[in-house]
């Protein structure tokens, strides 16, 4: 198989690209040129965002089976360069996000739920839902609906991570000492380990699939006390998880999602819109997803190989709790023997 990765060096990208290779496969990639390839890979640099930046693609006479785009921004960038690559490639995956369905979709939404509307194939930037979404259509223009893949992520985590989710528990967890855990415990978690993602993606081009799918985990794959458990046995840490109850942490103004990574509160619609999505047209086609301890450990380990500090994308908001504001919450529920006042055990 021969494909071409727009992007390849960070995260889904990159792990698209070590997938590839592993598969034996003939990857090129192509980007800005800011980090490092992944080795094996066929380099071609430009700009995306420059009236002249494809001229690297412009010039080839490269075909490929498959195109995988992971673009966030502006989606007229996607129109170009689908538009470029139409007829030198088969089929075009564009790695977009849940965020293209109309807030708030219900519990157990399917890929048929309401889309976010206003959304243009040529547009320049508006917002992260409608550059998504318009990704989605500038792909499907150039490449068809039979021709075209549209990747509906949630939550990614793993390897590489530059958004600053899994890493932050895990750094959090290994400096020890008591720490605010958001209940339930058992509170389910819907997320793709980023290699899991890929391989996926990779078995989409194998079986000429098409459409779109939404691609997470099933849910309840983890609960958010199986995935703070993971963090400490990779660590090694002696710290304790101190659980609290959803309305303790609302009502000390800490925001779900950004100031505690993946954890949203239970019945509320950022639960059923970030874990309880319906993932069986994804199942059904081959999705598989590792163990959450495996993801944590391997995570903790790239971590440790990079010094501790994860990269972080710029245009990514950085999510975390300040220490202060986790320790006024621990001090005020008091230090009971038998747990935390106001926890979910």
């Amino acid at each position: 198989m021969r494909l071409l990765v727009l992007g390849g060096t960070e995260f889904a990208g990159r792990a698209v690209v070590e997938a590839a290779l592993g598969r034996g496969w003939d990857v090129t990639v192509f980007n800005r040129g800011r980090h490092d390839p992944v080795p094996g890979a066929r380099t071609l640099t430009g700009d995306r965002t420059s009236p002249d930046g494809l001229a690297a693609l412009a010039d080839g006479e490269d075909e490929w089976d498959a195109v995988v785009d992971t673009w966030s921004a502006e989606p007229v960038a996607v129109h170009r360069t689908a538009r470029l690559l139409r007829g030198r490639a088969r089929r075009y995956v564009y790695v977009s996000s849940r965020s293209v369905y109309t807030w708030a979709p219900p519990a157990g939404y399917t890929e048929e739920a309401p889309l976010v509307e206003g959304a243009e194939p040529d547009a320049g930037h508006t917002d992260y839902y409608r550059d998504k979404r318009g990704g989605e259509l500038a792909a499907v223009a150039a490449f068809g609906a039979d021709h075209s893949v549209l990747v509906r992520a949630g939550l990614i985590l793993g390897p590489y991570e530059n958004v600053g989710r899994l890493p932050w528990w895990l750094n959090r967890i290994a400096r020890g000492g008591p720490v605010l855990a958001p209940g339930p415990r058992d509170l389910p978690l819907q997320y793709v380990d980023v290699r899991d993602l890929a391989g996926w993606i990779l078995g989409a081009v194998e079986g000429e699939l098409n459409g779109p799918y939404n691609l997470t985990s099933p849910q309840g794959h983890a609960t958010m006390g199986e995935l703070l458990d993971a963090c400490l046995r990779v660590t090694g840490s002696a710290a304790e998880l101190r659980w609290v109850a959803p309305e303790v942490i609302l009502d000390a103004g800490i925001e779900p999602w950004t100031h505690l990574p993946v954890w949203v509160p239970p019945g509320s619609d950022m639960h059923d819109a970030l874990h309880s999505a319906d993932v069986s047209r994804a199942v059904a086609t081959g999705l598989s997803c590792r163990p959450v301890e495996e993801t944590a450990a391997d995570t903790w380990t790239w971590l440790q190989n990079i010094g501790g500090t994860a990269p972080q994308r710029p245009d990514r908001t950085r999510e975390s709790l300040d220490a202060e504001t986790e320790a006024k919450v621990l001090a005020s529920l008091g230090n009971a023997a038998g747990g935390v006042p106001g926890t979910t055990p």
